[in-house]
């Protein structure tokens, strides 16, 4: 391939238990839509999100490049929020995607930067992340929406399925803009949508003010990544994250997308996304649109966690723990609450937002089957549980994720709302590691940084 030859180490190596797809098989996948598959990748530092052991192993992300690699495979150097540096593998052409397809890569996690331009993006992403319960058709509503509103700012929307739950909006920008600048834009475009379509989209970043479908702009902050056009996702049907026209959209079906079907549409119609390189677009409307927020009192939102406290950013503490805004009361002394909120006799405001934990596990399987133990426990409890009351978390490990599970009882009458019990599963990702030594117990500053990783499904 491109001239080169690629080995394929175990090529007979089940990668899909369920429908029987060996990594080589996965190889000649990526090779079939290779003209697809590299217009999403090309030229852009990547995230080696690695599947050893196939879909139903466990996975882990690797930022800096192996050191054993062909002399024609490229880097280059990237910094982080965190401070630190690491040579990411960038892709070019079909023995490069092969090579990396065989490292155990089921999809692909680029930066939405060319490597000649790190610190200006060419990308703007626009990730739709249904909560719990939320139906597909109104998924696809949001998207129309989101090209609506797209369009009225200038801008040419390029849609694809996630391969997952959600989807995604792709539009091409001019490289004049930084990180956090085409990050405000991206919060600008998600709080406009939630404007036009209240009842089904939302820009509220903590999971417990969300409802319907949530536009997540921090996918737009440096240093993350989004699972590109025709990546194969680790789901039990090998679904493929696939461009379509927006005819396609409001009847598209996620699970026709597949390892199977995908690459004879791919030779049967081409490349729905392959005018995306020609349309770059302006930033400039979206920024005027978020001056206008900022006018109006709309400010930042939350960041994520592992980046440092920005200027104008809100408390970064999710409102059912918030403490009341104002001051630090002078002993004796109680500050009024806020106009709306309540808080009590030490000025910590009440939970708003009565959520309890049921389990940290290694694997989301490990802490559903908590939360079904949960259930079981708590028979008259769980019918008073909307779907977007189980909260499920993946959280960030040291090179991996694990997940979280809460459950909100706002809907439960207070009198038979369970209390905190211990957790159904009480998995340590950082058992293990070597804490700086100190004689008091490591606080939370103490803990390393968490690698970055894509966006997991929810």
């Amino acid at each position: 391939m491109a001239g080169r030859e690629v080995t394929i180490t175990n090529p007979d190596k089940v990668f899909f238990p369920h429908t029987g797809h060996t990594k080589l098989d996965l190889v000649r996948y990526y090779l079939a839509v290779a003209g697809g598959a590299l217009r999403g990748v090309a030229g852009r530092p990547m995230a080696l999100k690695r599947f050893v052991n196939g879909a139903e192993g466990e996975f882990f992300f690797q930022k800096r490049a192996p050191q054993s690699r062909p002399e024609w495979v490229e880097t280059v150097e990237l910094s982080f929020p965190s401070g630190r540096t690491a040579h990411e593998v960038v892709v070019r052409d079909e023995a490069q995607l092969a090579w990396v397809i065989n490292l155990g890569c089921i999809d692909l996690n680029p930066h939405p930067v060319r490597a000649d331009d790190l610190d200006h993006p060419d990308e703007l992403r626009v990730d739709l992340d249904p909560i719990r319960g939320i139906e597909w058709p109104q998924v696809l509503d949001v998207a129309l929406a989101t090209r609506e509103v797209l369009e009225d700012f200038g801008l040419v929307g390029w849609p694809k399925t996630s391969g997952s739950r959600g989807f995604h909006v792709y539009c091409r920008i001019e490289r004049r803009w930084t990180f956090p600048q085409v990050r405000r834009a991206a919060l600008a475009l998600a709080r406009e949508v939630e404007r036009r379509a209240p009842d089904l989209a939302t820009s509220k970043w903590w999971k417990e003010e969300r409802h319907g479908v949530f536009l997540d702009y921090n996918q737009n902050a440096k240093d993350r990544t989004v699972a590109s056009a025709y990546s194969v996702r680790p789901t039990p049907d090998a679904r493929v994250s696939t461009p379509l026209e927006w005819d396609e959209v409001p009847d598209c079906d996620p699970a026709a997308f597949t390892v199977d079907t995908v690459p004879q549409r791919f030779a049967r119609l081409a490349d729905p996304a392959a005018g995306i390189d020609d349309a770059a677009g302006s930033l400039e409307p979206l920024l005027e649109l978020a001056a206008e927020h900022e006018a109006a009192g709309f400010g930042d939102a939350p960041w994520p966690p592992q980046y440092a406290k920005q200027p104008g950013e809100p408390p970064r503490v999710q409102p059912s723990k918030r403490r009341m805004a104002g001051p630090t009361p002078r002993a004796g002394i109680v500050p009024p609450p806020a106009p709306g909120k309540s808080a009590g006799p030490t000025g910590r405001r009440r939970t708003t937002m009565p959520l309890i934990e049921i389990a940290r596990a290694a694997t989301e399987a490990e802490a559903m089957e908590g939360l079904e133990r949960w259930k079981a426990r708590h028979p008259d409890v769980w019918p008073h549980l909307a779907p977007s009351d189980v909260l499920v978390d993946s959280m960030r490990g040291r090179s991996t994720t694990w997940t979280r599970i809460r459950v909100n009882l706002r809907g439960v009458p207070e009198d038979r709302r369970p209390v905190q019990e211990a957790l159904e599963v009480d998995y340590d990702p950082w058992e293990g590691y070597e804490w700086p030594d100190r004689s008091s117990p490591p606080t939370r500053s103490d803990r390393p940084r968490p690698p970055s990783r894509s966006k997991p499904p929810s």
